[in-house]
């Protein structure tokens, strides 16, 4: 097992990744407040995992709420159950919410936590490699609109996030892919050997290798957890993580929330990103060529949806949360294994890209 730490002051948490952990329960108990626990799982994970978690907690004041499954449910409505379940199991402020299951499950758990009672703890327990690498760590969380993704939330921080990278067994071909371009996109926004490491070892991934999987796992949440300790907020250098999802975010609010995967448009995305980069001249055809390459590999899409045009994606684009002050904000590439956040983007430039990646 290795322990990484989010290194937030008095807020700091460590994130636990090995194989049956899910199982040692001695590393979530302590993370613990009172005697309540509220597990929120959904309804494709609770049947696998939720009666070994509630052993696990024998002795706590024990409730569950289980959540339909997928993005398309990622919303106020369904937020509104857990807060339905919390109230009817008459939870108080020192209860600990469990988030048990992937982003979808982790984002609500964590805002439901950022607002019942103005505020409990929580743990992350994701289930999905998504998730691992991306959603559990850093404290973002929130639901979608049917105008934007993740449009209504809060920067809240978990107590512990608990990676059991034995859990991804389960895990459909598809979701390791969406995971996939969430580790890729960490090679190419700030750690260049990683991504040449990905270029070597991404058919093991993909086969599901457990040693592979675990130190994509770690070496993904030791960049991310690196990034958000400079910057929690997001005020600076954390907007480098949104690296493709600019882009990615309005293929997923065209298409319907869970028509397009959140890693499969992140990968469509990350393809535009660094199009539009090497129209800029900061990456060569040769670099472009690698990332397509490594995308491809993942069995993740390199274009966006056919029947999106350049209108819809400026429309949607327009409302993103990295638009400030009226002006698009873009996460582009230097070079490979290095990002910058821009406000000046060569529009002429854009348009090509849209024509290109479709």
């Amino acid at each position: 097992m290795h322990t990484l730490t989010v290194e937030l002051g008095d807020r700091s948490y460590p994130i636990f990744i090995g194989s049956d952990l899910l199982s040692q329960a001695n590393l979530y108990i302590p993370h613990i407040h009172g005697q309540q626990v509220c597990v929120v799982t959904n309804a494709t994970i609770a049947p696998l995992y939720l009666e070994q978690l509630k052993n696990n907690l024998s002795t706590f004041k024990f409730t569950s709420v289980v959540l339909p499954d997928g993005e398309a449910h990622k919303n106020l409505h369904t937020l509104n159950e857990i807060f339905t379940g919390l109230l009817s199991a008459k939870h108080n402020r020192t209860t600990t919410l469990i988030a048990l299951g992937g982003g979808v499950v982790g984002d609500m758990t964590g805002f439901a936590a950022a607002c019942y009672q103005r505020g409990v703890n929580f743990i992350q327990i994701p289930t999905t490699l998504l998730s691992m690498v991306d959603s559990s760590v850093g404290g973002k969380t929130g639901v979608n609109h049917p105008m934007g993704k993740n449009m209504i939330g809060a920067f809240y921080q978990p107590q512990a996030v608990v990676a059991d990278i034995s859990l991804l067994k389960s895990l459909p071909a598809r979701e390791v892919s969406a995971g996939l371009a969430e580790i890729i996109k960490y090679g190419l926004i700030s750690d260049y050997e990683f991504f040449v490491w990905l270029e070597h070892n991404i058919e093991l991934l993909m086969m599901g290798d457990e040693a592979a999987l675990s130190y994509a796992v770690l070496r993904s949440c030791q960049n991310k957890a690196d990034v958000v300790a400079q910057d929690e907020q997001e005020g600076g250098i954390r907007a480098i993580l949104n690296f493709g999802h600019t882009f990615g975010h309005a293929i997923e609010t065209a298409q319907g929330y869970g028509n397009w995967l959140h890693g499969e448009a992140v990968g469509a995305g990350m393809v535009m990103a660094a199009d539009l980069s090497m129209r800029n001249g900061d990456i060569s055809q040769a670099d472009f060529n690698r990332i397509v390459s490594l995308i491809k590999k993942a069995k993740l899409p390199i274009s966006a949806p056919q029947n999106m045009t350049p209108e819809q994606f400026v429309a949607l684009m327009g409302v993103d949360k990295k638009v400030l002050d009226g002006r698009l904000r873009l996460v582009l590439l230097k070079s490979l294994g290095g990002a910058i956040v821009t406000s000046d983007i060569n529009l002429d430039f854009l348009m090509q890209t849209f024509a290109a990646c479709r």
